[in-house]
C-alpha cells in the first residue's frame, strides 16, 4: 500500500499515486471471506469428518474448537506484528501459511494431523482478518470508510453464511476434503494480487523504523496472558456443553487458567508503555460501547448460522445442501445493503443505523418463535432475509464508530480488538444457545411427559389412534400398541426440541434488543469524516 499522508486534523488519507484504493478494497475482501468463511464450513461437515476418519462425533468437533482457539489468541499480536515487521509482510505471510494450510487439513490422514493443521490455519487467519481491516482503514480517506468497510463487511458478514450452504453441498456431493482444499486456488489467486497490487506503507515503514530506534520489542509477557484468557475462554464456552461443564476437570482447569490470566493481564495491560493490547480503549464510552455492540453482532451472527441450519435438518429433516440454501438468499440481501449502509454513513449518525439495525434483528429473531412442524422453506427463508436487512446497519455503522477520535497508530489495535470482539461474542452467543437449548428442552421433556399418563383423556384417545393405525399398516395389537407408544414417546421429543429452539430465539431477541441503549449514548459524529476527531 502506497503511503498515506496526516493531514492536520488527523484524518489518514492515500498517497498520491496509490493503487485504486477500491481494487485493494477488493483484493484484502477475497481474502478476509476465504477466511472468515472457514468458521463456519466445517460444521456441516463434522458428521462426513468423523465417519470419514473413523472418530466419534464429539472427537471430530474439535476441528471446530481448535480452529477457533489458534484464531482468537494471534487476534492480540497482529497489531503489533503488522507494525513491527511490516503489515503487507505480515499480511502475506498470514495468507501464505492459510493457504497451505488449508490444503493440507484437506490432505490429513487422521484426527490429530486435521487438528494440527487446522491450528495453524487458525493462527494464519487470525491475523489475516484485523490487518485487512487496518489496511482498508489507511486506504480510504475518512469521508469513504464506510462504503470500503461495506465491501470489507461483505466478506465478514456474508462469509459465515455461505459457509453451511457451501459445506453442505461440499459434503453431500463429493467430499469433506473439499472444504478446505477448495482455499487452495482461491489463497493462491489472492496473494498474488496483494503482492502485486498492495504496495509498501511509507509511513508504516517510518513507524517500524521509530519503534526499532526506540527499542520496543514485542510484550511477550502481555501477549501470553491475553492469548491465555482468550484461548481457555474460547475452549471453555466451545466444550462446556459436551464435557458437562465443572463435572469436567479440564473445564475446571481451563476456567481457573482463563480467571488467573486475565487478573495478571489487566493491570499488565494498563501500566505497560507498550503493551500488546491497549486496555485504556475498551474504557472509552465510543469504543467500548462499540466493542460491547460487536461481541451482541457476532453472538446473532454466528449462533443463528449455526442453530438455523440445526433444526432445519434435525427437526425438518433437511439435507445440509437444503439447510445451507435457506440462508443463502439472505446473504444476498446483505451484501446488497452493505453498500446501502455504507453510502448511509454520510448521511445518518451511526448510532441510529445500530439502533434500527438491531431492533430490525431482534424482530427476525422474535419471527423465529413461531416455529412449528408446518413451517415450510419459504419462512426459513424470509427470516434470514430480515436478519441480511438488520446486520448491515450494524456492522458498517459499528465499524466506522469504532475508529471515531483515534489516533492514527491506533488503527491497528482497534481493528484487532473489534475483530476479537466478534469472535469472542459468536462464541458466547453459540455457548448461551446451546446451555439453553440443553436445558429447556430438558425442561419441556419433563412438562410435556406428565400429561402422557393414562389417566389422560388426550393421552388415551391418541393412543387408539394410533394403534388403530398402526393395526391397519398389518401389525398385531400388541405390536400396534407398543408402535404408537413409541411414536407419542417420539413426539414428546420432537415438540420439545421445537419449544427448545423457540426459546433460544426469544434469549436472541433479548440480546438484539441490549445492544440499543449501548449505541444510543455514542457520540454525534461530523457526517463525511468518519475518522475525525471526538466531539
Amino acid at each position: 500500500m502506497s503511503g498515506a499522508n496526516t493531514t492536520a486534523g488527523g484524518a489518514t488519507v492515500p498517497a498520491a499515486g496509490a493503487t485504486n484504493p477500491w481494487l485493494i478494497a477488493v483484493v484484502v475482501s477475497l481474502a478476509t471471506f476465504m477466511e472468515v468463511l472457514d468458521t463456519t464450513i466445517a460444521n456441516v461437515a463434522l458428521r462426513y469428518i468423523s465417519g470419514g476418519l473413523a472418530v466419534s462425533a464429539d472427537q471430530a468437533s474439535w476441528v471446530v474448537t481448535t480452529y477457533l482457539v489458534s484464531n482468537a489468541t494471534i487476534l492480540v499480536a497482529s497489531s503489533f506484528i503488522a507494525e513491527r515487521y511490516g503489515r503487507r509482510r505480515f499480511y502475506l505471510v498470514c495468507l501464505a501459511t492459510f493457504t497451505i494450510a488449508s490444503v493440507l487439513c484437506g490432505l490429513a490422514w487422521n484426527l490429530q494431523s486435521l487438528l494440527v493443521f487446522r491450528m495453524i490455519q487458525g493462527f494464519a487467519g487470525g491475523g489475516m482478518v484485523p490487518t485487512s481491516q487496518a489496511i482498508l482503514a489507511d486506504s480510504f480517506p475518512p469521508a469513504k470508510r464506510g462504503q470500503a468497510f461495506a465491501m470489507f463487511g461483505v466478506a465478514v458478514v456474508v462469509a459465515p453464511v455461505i459457509g453451511p450452504t457451501l459445506g453442505g453441498y461440499l459434503s453431500d456431493n463429493y467430499s469433506w476434503h473439499w472444504c478446505f482444499l477448495i482455499n487452495g486456488p482461491v489463497g493462491v489467486f489472492a496473494f498474488i494480487l496483494v503482492y502485486f497490487l498492495v504496495e509498501r506503507s511509507e509511513e508504516m515503514q517510518r513507524k517500524r523504523q521509530a519503534l526499532r530506534s526506540q527499542g520496543v520489542r514485542f510484550d511477550l509477557v502481555g501477549f501470553l496472558l491475553v492469548a491465555t484468557f482468550l484461548g481457555s475462554l474460547e475452549l471453555v464456552l466451545d466444550r462446556g456443553q459436551t464435557e458437562d461443564w465443572f463435572d469436567s476437570n479440564l473445564i475446571i482447569a481451563m476456567t481457573a487458567l482463563c480467571v488467573l490470566a486475565f487478573a495478571l493481564a489487566i493491570p499488565w495491560v494498563l501500566t505497560k508503555s507498550n503493551p500488546i493490547i491497549d486496555g485504556r480503549l475498551l474504557g472509552t464510552r465510543q469504543f467500548g460501547s462499540c466493542f460491547i455492540v460487536m461481541m451482541a453482532t457476532g453472538a446473532i451472527l454466528i449462533a443463528t448460522t449455526q442453530f438455523l441450519p440445526q433444526v432445519l435438518q434435525q427437526d425438518y429433516r433437511y439435507t445440509a445442501t437444503w439447510a445451507g440454501l435457506a440462508l443463502s438468499p439472505g446473504g444476498l440481501v446483505t451484501m446488497v445493503m452493505m453498500f446501502v449502509a455504507g453510502r448511509l454513513t454520510s448521511v445518518v449518525q451511526p448510532k441510529y443505523m445500530i439502533a434500527t439495525g438491531a431492533l430490525i434483528i431482534a424482530g427476525s429473531m422474535w419471527w423465529l418463535t413461531q416455529l412449528n412442524p408446518g413451517l415450510n422453506f419459504a419462512f426459513f427463508v424470509w427470516s434470514r432475509l430480515y436478519i441480511g436487512l438488520g446486520l448491515p446497519l450494524i456492522f458498517i455503522a459499528i465499524t466506522s464508530a469504532s475508529y471515531y477520535g483515534l489516533r492514527p497508530d491506533q488503527t491497528n489495535q482497534a481493528s484487532a480488538m473489534i475483530n476479537a470482539a466478534r469472535n469472542i461474542g459468536g462464541s458466547i452467543g453459540v455457548c448461551i444457545a446451546l446451555n439453553v437449548l440443553a436445558h429447556r428442552q430438558q425442561w419441556h421433556q419433563s412438562r410435556l411427559v406428565e400429561h402422557i399418563v393414562p389417566s389422560s383423556p388426550a393421552y388415551h384417545e391418541t393412543l387408539q389412534t394410533m394403534s388403530h393405525y398402526f393395526a391397519q399398516k398389518g401389525a398385531t395389537m400388541a405390536e400396534a400398541q407398543a408402535q404408537a407408544t413409541a411414536w407419542i414417546g417420539q413426539q414428546v421429543q420432537i415438540q420439545s426440541s421445537y419449544l427448545a429452539y423457540i426459546d433460544v430465539f426469544y434469549v436472541l431477541t433479548m440480546i438484539a434488543l441490549s445492544a440499543i441503549p449501548l449505541a444510543l449514548i455514542l457520540s454525534n459524529i461530523k457526517l463525511g469524516e468518519g475518522g475525525g476527531g471526538m466531539h
